[in-house]
């Protein structure tokens, strides 16, 4: 069996090389296209969560036991096999399009094999913001990707539950043994988590989240129908997921609140070093160091504390810059609506007074619907704001989330900012072209790098006045924090991972260099504890694209075009920024 390692910079000389050879027309490669659709097809029964949001209902009823030693074998073998076999489709023989596709598939089995070689994700699968019980909440409420229109979407549900119930029952036994390894959450996250499986384990039969789709049966629904469905679930809580519930809640407050550790980073871990690392790649899709990051993003809050300062004068502020973010968390002006619905409406607004100036700056659009929705109860205290995307065929609309949890404390400083990241034209736009887009092979259109989609969203922050937003400086001092966030993001995930830093000194840092109140930052703190190496692809993605436009208008002059440009950026759907480079190097050389 051949053995083949690719690394990302290998794969982007390479893609760069090919296309500097003389042109020469190469039809499609249909047995590659077979290949990549199996590959597609494969992924979809080992992750069916991701098929049902997908909008592929074949798999509604199926939850894989991805703790178990059967699955980790039969995931590495998968990744394996697709990498080995890749390597019998040569350059020669595929359309550059096809050739992009490989150098994608390559790029995301190697890193996943990689991910397969830590046990992070195997012995603390469990956290307060990132892990399977949140989405299952999500699903089972009955207002996401999981359908409930007939009794085969209930029965299917039913179904799902029983795999997700013996999953739940691994991850106690997965825990258990990562208090014996070393493995365990800061406690500060396993204080977090608590409150999630208390409420799950203690919530009265009919009033819990998973009954909730027995109280929107469908009218098509016979009596009968309704009458064993009801009989079906309430078995299911009653006998199973509720005592499961209360076994997690148990253990948590018990055992593993007792074994977990006081330190804040995942270098505390056994190879914790060696998997940030990983992480690092994983995430930004580049080589960089830790080292490299941290410093990169001391620069990047110094640039942006001299952008915050003339706004600070702008608006005629006398105090310090750490005393204009207190007061920007505590204006009662910013501060100015009753109730959800207003907050929602709000955003709605800032969609349509932007809307005139989108045909300036895209020439493609998304056909998927969009909306706007608050984040649902049971998730609203530990969740930030977030977009889902629609289903592949484009029936389900894409949904920005907003958490509300107290209208009146709501501060509208960054939402404009915060609504072209999270809607329109970021990952609504990105998203939702990727899926729409018919000469894509199945396997990228969800594909989801994090450098490159985050990246993106953060970069369209910076298109507000080119969109007709920010003419509030407020708004605009909202759009530097929310930059400011990002480039904090490098100092803090760095420190914490790498450089022994406490919870305690990064909410310190983010306090004194942004405006986002504690609670807020605190929140965001334990989410980089939880999910190391992730909050950094946002900034790193950011400022590859503006590096890419400046890099474009400079080279191009006057034949520069700011559609096309974005255009490029997005028609190839998410791929690693190297690829993404190569890419706009050739459209720019080819432009000239």
């Amino acid at each position: 069996m051949k053995k083949i390692i690719v690394s990302i910079v290998a794969i982007s000389i390479l893609f760069i090389a090919c296309k500097q050879q003389p042109k020469i027309t190469v039809k499609e490669n249909e047995a590659f296209n077979q290949f990549l659709e199996a590959y597609y097809q494969g992924g979809l029964q080992l992750n069916p969560i991701r098929a049902t949001f997908a909008g592929d209902n074949r798999y509604n009823d199926q939850f894989p036991n991805t703790l178990s030693e059967d699955f980790q074998q039969k995931i590495t073998a998968f990744f394996t096999d697709y990498l080995t076999k890749a390597a019998d489709y040569t350059d020669e023989t595929l359309t550059e399009s096809q050739q992009m596709s490989k150098a994608v598939l390559l790029w995301d089995c190697e890193i996943r094999l990689k991910q397969l070689h830590f046990k992070k994700e195997l012995l603390m699968p469990i956290d307060q913001m990132w892990s399977i019980h949140l989405m299952m909440g999500q699903l089972g409420s009955g207002a996401s990707a999981q359908p409930f229109k007939t009794v085969l979407d209930y029965t299917n549900w039913l179904q799902r539950l029983e795999g997700y119930d013996t999953w739940l029952h691994t991850a106690i036994e997965r825990m258990q043994q990562g208090i014996k390894e070393g493995y365990v959450l800061p406690a500060s996250l396993t204080k977090k988590v608590i409150p999630q499986f208390e409420v799950l384990a203690s919530t009265a039969l009919k009033k819990h989240l998973f009954y909730s789709p027995l109280n929107q049966f469908p009218e098509s629904f016979s009596k009968g129908e309704k009458e064993k469905l009801t009989k079906a679930y309430s078995k299911m809580l009653s006998k199973k997921l509720l005592p499961t519930f209360k076994s997690m809640h148990q253990f948590l407050t018990t055992d593993y609140l007792s074994s977990s550790r006081a330190s804040s980073g995942i270098s505390d871990t056994p190879n914790g070093l060696n998997y940030y690392k990983h992480s690092i790649k994983n995430y930004t899709t580049t080589r960089m160091t830790a080292d490299e990051i941290h410093n990169l993003g001391l620069s990047e809050v110094a640039r942006i504390l001299s952008e915050m300062e003339k706004v600070k004068q702008q608006v005629g502020f006398k105090g310090t810059l750490k005393e204009f973010f207190d007061d920007v968390r505590k204006n009662k002006k910013l501060m100015p609506y009753t109730t959800s619905k207003q907050i929602i409406d709000h955003f709605n607004e800032i969609h349509t007074r932007m809307k005139p100036q989108l045909e300036k700056l895209f020439g493609n659009k998304p056909k998927t619907a969009f909306m706007v929705k608050q984040t649902e109860k049971f998730r609203e205290a530990s969740a930030s704001a977030e977009y889902n995307q629609g289903s592949l065929d484009g029936t389900r609309p894409g949904v920005f989330y907003t958490p509300i949890p107290d209208a009146t404390k709501y501060n509208v400083f960054s939402d404009e900012a915060l609504f072209l990241h999270e809607a329109i034209p970021g990952h609504h736009y990105q998203i939702s072209l990727q899926q729409e887009n018919t000469s894509l092979p199945s396997f990228r259109k969800t594909l989801w790098y994090s450098a490159y989609g985050e990246g993106w969203a953060l970069y369209t922050e910076n298109l507000g006045k080119e969109l007709g937003l920010y003419t509030d400086p407020y708004q605009y001092f909202g759009m530097l924090g929310m930059e400011m966030h990002r480039a904090i993001r490098l100092v803090v995930d760095t420190g914490l991972h790498t450089k022994g830093w406490s919870r305690e000194k990064a909410i310190q840092y983010s306090l004194d260099n942004e405006a986002e109140s504690e609670a807020g930052i605190t929140s965001e703190i334990e989410r980089y504890m939880a999910n190391p190496g992730q909050a950094l692809s946002y900034k790193i993605g950011q400022l590859k694209i503006r590096e890419l436009r400046t890099k474009a208008t400079q080279e191009l002059g006057d034949r520069f075009d700011i559609k096309e440009f974005h255009n490029q950026v997005l028609a190839s759907g998410c791929i690693p920024l190297a690829l993404l480079e190569a890419k706009i190097n050739k459209w720019i050389a080819a432009s000239k």
